[in-house]
């Protein structure tokens, strides 16, 4: 099994493939993709004309899978994983595919927003929107702040894809939303941050964080 994935470092859809690929030692040809320049633009069009990554491109098959959480069960229904990020029990693969798309949804997308606008020229920012996006962080912490009361992982007893999509997305939230007074949130976060995936991933985003907007 060959796998390449188009991603960058940076991107917090992209660190939760590479956790979930790291997690279960999975080797892949990674190709860090340019999408700023006319000519990295072109050629990824190519690849995914929709110009979002990450997108896993399945050597042997000849098969392109985009999206985040798509590519992690792609991959595990097509190599050997010591950990299943997804569970083969449908109320347990229910839940965890519930608090993927919650961390996808609830607070990157939210997140991306805050960060995007910093990015927007004067004269073209959205103070209205960027408070919204706040406010859907800031409930989005204590919907987890509940749930978390009770269990270790974001969906229960294991690590999960759903862990994988919320270590990228609250580590960017918490840049522009503190976790503030949201103990068990904090104390996840640091659980997340001792996972060796994890540290892996955001190791490799170093060299890059000095891109994000402040």
């Amino acid at each position: 099994m060959s796998f390449k994935l188009y991603y960058h470092p940076l991107s917090s859809f992209c660190h939760k493939v590479t956790i979930a690929l790291y997690e279960n030692d999975i080797p892949f040809d990674g190709d860090i993709t340019d999408v700023v320049s006319p000519e990295g633009r072109a050629a990824f069009v190519k690849i995914w004309p929709i110009v979002k990554f990450p997108v896993l491109r399945d050597e042997a098959n000849g098969r392109i899978v985009p999206e985040s959480s798509i590519i992690i069960e792609y991959v595990q229904n097509h190599a050997r994983c010591k950990t299943m990020l997804v569970p083969g029990d449908r109320d347990r693969a229910h839940e965890v595919r519930l608090w993927d798309r919650f961390f996808d949804l609830h607070v990157n997308t939210p997140m991306q927003k805050v960060m995007g606008d910093r990015r927007r020229p004067d004269g073209s920012r959205d103070p209205f929107g960027v408070a919204e996006a706040r406010d859907a962080i800031s409930t989005a912490y204590g919907v987890l702040e509940a749930a978390l009361a009770d269990r270790r992982w974001a969906a229960g007893a294991d690590f999960s894809m759903a862990d994988c999509a919320a270590a990228p997305a609250l580590f960017y939230a918490n840049m522009v939303v503190p976790f503030g007074d949201h103990r068990h949130v904090a104390d996840y976060f640091d659980r997340l941050g001792q996972r060796p995936a994890y540290a892996r991933a955001r190791k490799e985003a170093e060299p890059y964080l000095q891109l994000v907007p402040r």
